[in-house]
């Protein structure tokens, strides 16, 4: 399974729920305080929301959620051969999980993606500055 993430900045977690449970029809898959995902089925979708005042409706970042370990390090070998940079996190926590993951380097207009899975849920947020902040 792969699912598209969106990560955005919302200035009131609450609100910004309440909206989106509208909008897709489905209550978070995880709340914590500033903090709530949305795994939507469809359109598979990862929605992440992380609550940063002053930033509201803004991108936070994006990723692609695969199944495991083994495909994060496919995926990585794949750009690599292609010629994308890339910055490994491995075991690391963030978004109130702890995930393997890489970061791919050089997009054309510095947003930020990320190659992703969950291993394991965490109490709590990690503190990648990139994630979750």
């Amino acid at each position: 399974m792969s699912r598209l993430q969106l990560a955005l900045n919302v200035e009131d977690v609450d609100q910004a729920v309440a909206f989106y449970s509208k909008l897709f029809g489905t209550e978070p898959a995880k709340r914590r305080p500033g903090y709530a995902n949305f795994a939507i089925a469809e359109p598979p979708l990862k929605l992440v929301l992380l609550e940063n005042p002053g930033h509201g409706g803004s991108l936070n970042h994006l990723g692609v959620e695969v199944a495991d370990a083994e495909t994060v390090d496919a995926e990585q070998s794949r750009l690599g051969a292609s010629g994308l940079a890339s910055s490994d996190e491995r075991g690391t926590t963030c978004c109130y999980a702890k995930q393997d993951k890489f970061w791919v380097e050089g997009t054309p207009d510095g947003e930020k993606w990320e190659i992703y899975t969950v291993l394991a849920d965490s109490p709590t947020a990690g503190s990648s500055p990139v994630c979750c902040g």
